[in-house]
């Protein structure tokens, strides 16, 4: 029988208002979080010195409050500390990883205001006297044609009469808002965020002042509106009514005023549709989904909370991304932007609803019938009994990959009986994650930063200490192992056991508790962009960047196996919220699937990194082609299935990488095979077959599961979109009209799966079923 379920997650800004009682109930693992928290608070963590450093122990595990001696921290370019740059009243943990996260971050000694900022439409840059406006509506091609850019071109510069700020703080933010604050000969402060066609400021001890950049033509100067434009883009500033803007060359000056808004207008002609908006300014921007599993849809709001500084109106515009505007029900306007994401549709008022199909989340896939479960046995046992099962890197990231490869091999053991192996690969992950989550004299630790609000791991790599960076990317194989470690051994991840340190490290990337002391809400995700931002600092010229947005989304779907290890239904749909929405993003941004992001002269198929202004070919390091292709591709596990929902587009993809190379993929074949089997599940098994025993595995890799995977996948075909279930866990394959159905029941009752084209499917507690029809 069909199992019903739809509530409502609302993910809030912090700070701005207690929660409700209905929110407070959605908090991941309230008792157990709440229970770390009041032992952080026990400890005397925030008076703890370097000299007198406390352990925090959370359950079974435990986090130093102190960072250990000689290990970095949050600092600038030459190392030196650094604190979050808010002002008075800002007392909450400090978001990073923002498409504004320079704003708070200073990472440049020499720049206390903040890089290019990235709003969609707008671009930014603040300084001393303001914030610098501009809207790219052109892309240019640079670096030989690897990266097509929308770059930010001063039109005006948003400020207040006198002003000459030592630095920009922030004074506020909501999920993809920021309210930017100068200080020095009076005060601005400006409202800022993705989608808004409108910027917002307010002027204290200096009148209001808007500077362009050249001499603007001005079409339109009535009753506190002008009409402007400026290089071709067109802009209307408004004042408060009755009070004219003052014209000098081309600053215009509302003397007495205390508040004015700017917006950037698709065509002069559109003037009278943004006029009524002009003065209700928003003050809040939250996210909030409804995951109903029995229909495998996920809705979600967007909304903004507006104030009228004048009149009635408490509406406004918002500017849609494609991902967006395609999946929603609620009517566009005419109105359009360009945007190095694509054209960006126009909704008219506060709040708009997207729907998403829910395609099912596996925690591993089944093993074939005809695959070699001898040779899969002896690959297994390469791995288990190698001299060094975790190959040395022994960082965040290269230890958490190692424990992703082992973890993965544990239901793979599983599969073909091999019990021996299975709780062999289960001992050596528990053992090595115990080290990590216990702060003890060893070198593998987490340390709370609270200047911060954030867990660092050390040894750390990749600036994920320093710089913030990545922390999806490496907490992910954590989460993900120790989901694993949960599926065999639900003890264990118990929130008295290990399982609060594993919530810890979600709680880091993507925290929802809107009245948390400890994280910032969703730091690894940007709910508006549909994706994460990779730098903690985003300080660049091109704004923030996103390389591996595959390690994103294997983040995600740890969380959502975890949760659902764990009995936890809250942490599952937040796992399932990350996942779905960033499948909507994931192919179509980085690869260009179904047109119109990439420019029509932009040369390349994919693009190694999204950055705020546009999309590079090339990554973080010299690769070859194989490695841009792939960095958007590993980890491969169960989860990866997205990136065969359109197998046409995949198939395309590798075609794409085969004749940029004018061959078959040398590095990284295992990665290459394994989406290859997404749309040619034999071909990819035969390309295996011919080179399986000489080929070197990716380092979060093993033959074994390459083997398991290609072999599963020429065994049923390619994801068939097209049927759902009503649970978390499913997927569906077509191999030519024969179709193989399969879920998951992570529960600890028995449970009865439905497939929409009435397919059902019985399944014990802990079993993956497999059917065919």
């Amino acid at each position: 029988m069909a199992r019903t379920r739809d509530r409502w997650r609302v993910l809030r800004a912090p700070r701005l208002r207690p929660a409700p009682a209905a929110v407070a109930a959605l908090v991941i693992g309230a008792a157990g979080l709440a229970a770390a928290d009041a032992a952080r608070d026990a400890s005397g963590a925030a008076p703890a010195s370097a000299d007198s450093a406390a352990v925090v122990p959370v359950g079974a595990g435990s986090y130093t409050d102190v960072r250990p001696e000689g290990e970095p921290g949050p600092s600038d370019q030459n190392g030196d500390p650094v604190e979050p740059k808010v002002a008075d009243g800002f007392t909450d943990p400090a978001p990073t990883n923002e498409w504004w996260s320079s704003l708070i971050f200073q990472r440049y000694p020499g720049n206390p205001y903040g890089e290019n900022l990235f709003a969609h439409p707008f671009s930014f840059r603040p300084h001393s006297g303001g914030l610098e406006v501009g809207y790219p509506d052109e892309h240019r091609l640079v670096a030989d044609g690897l990266k097509y850019e929308y770059p930010h071109t001063a039109d005006l510069t948003m400020g207040a009469t006198g002003l000459d700020a030592p630095r920009t703080e922030v004074a506020d933010s909501g999920d993809w808002t920021v309210t930017a604050q100068w200080e020095g000969g009076g005060t601005l402060r400006t409202t800022i965020g993705q989608g808004l066609p409108f910027a917002y400021a307010e002027t204290e001890g200096a009148d209001p002042e808007v500077a362009f950049t050249g001499t603007p033509e001005v079409w339109h100067s009535e009753d506190g509106v002008v009409g402007a434009s400026v290089g071709g883009r067109h802009y209307a500033l408004f004042a408060p009514s009755g009070t004219p803007w003052t014209r000098s060359g081309g600053t215009f000056t509302a003397a007495g005023a205390d508040h004015y808004s700017v917006a950037v207008l698709p065509d002069p002609g559109d003037l009278d549709a943004f006029a009524p908006y002009a003065h209700s300014f928003v003050t809040d921007s939250r996210v909030e989904y409804a995951y109903d599993e029995a229909a495998a849809e996920l809705t979600t709001t967007y909304r903004l909370t507006t104030e009228p500084k004048e009149g009635t109106e408490d509406g406004t515009l918002m500017a849609l991304y494609p991902h967006q505007w395609e999946n929603t029900g609620d009517p566009l306007t005419d109105l359009a932007y360009a945007s190095p994401r694509g054209e960006m549709r126009v909704v008219d008022g506060a709040e708009f609803t997207t729907s998403l199909t829910t395609q099912g989340l596996m925690p591993s896939l089944p093993t074939a019938e005809g695959a070699d479960e001898a040779r899969m046995r002896a690959l297994i046992d390469e791995e288990l009994n190698h001299e060094d099962p975790f190959r040395g890197g022994d960082d965040t990231y290269w230890n958490g990959k190692a424990l992703g490869r082992l973890a993965q091999l544990v239901p793979i053991a599983d599969s073909i009986g091999y019990t021996e192996g299975r709780d062999g690969l289960l001992e050596l992950v528990k053992g090595r994650l115990q080290d990590w989550l216990t702060a003890g004299d060893g070198g593998r630790r987490f340390h709370y930063d609270s200047t911060w609000g954030t867990m660092l791991g050390y040894p750390d790599s990749f600036g994920a200490a320093d710089q913030i960076n990545d922390h999806d990317f490496h907490y992910g194989y954590f989460v993900q192992a120790a989901a694993v470690v949960a599926r065999y051994d639900r003890d264990w991840a118990a929130e008295d056991a290990w399982g609060g340190m594993v919530r810890m490290l979600i709680r880091d990337v993507a925290e929802t508790d809107p009245e948390s002391d400890m994280f910032p809400r969703l730091r690894s995700f940007s709910p508006y962009a549909g994706h994460g931002w990779a730098s903690g600092h985003a300080g660049f010229a091109a704004g923030n960047n996103q390389e591996s947005s595959s390690e994103g989304m294997h983040f995600a779907a740890a969380t959502a196996h975890f949760g659902a290890a764990t009995g936890d239904e809250e942490l599952r749909d937040l796992g399932v919220f990350l996942h779905t929405t960033q499948a909507s993003t994931v192919t179509r941004y980085w690869q260009d699937d179904g047109g119109g992001t990439f420019p029509d002269d932009f040369g390349h198929d994919v693009v190694g990194m999204v950055w705020g202004d546009g999309g590079d070919y090339r990554i973080w390091w010299d690769g070859g082609d194989e490695e841009h292709y792939g960095i958007n591709y590993l980890p491969i596990t169960a989860s990866s299935l997205y990136l065969g929902y359109d197998p046409e587009h995949a198939a395309a993809m590798h075609a794409s990488l085969e004749e940029k190379l004018g061959g078959q993929p040398q590095i990284w074949r295992d990665v290459h095979w394994e989406h290859q089997a997404l749309s040619d599940g034999p071909g990819a098994l035969a390309r295996f077959e011919e080179q399986w025993t000489s080929y070197e595995p990716e380092a979060g890799e093993s033959k074994a599961h390459t083997y398991q995977w290609v072999s599963t996948l020429a065994d049923v075909g390619t994801v068939d979109t097209s049927v759902t279930a009503d649970t978390a866990h499913y997927a569906v394959f077509d191999d030519g009209g024969t179709k193989t159905y399969t879920a998951f029941n992570p529960g600890t009752a028995p449970l009865e799966v439905a497939f929409s084209d009435g397919t059902t499917m019985s399944l014990e507690p802990g079993e993956l079923g497999t059917a065919t029809s």
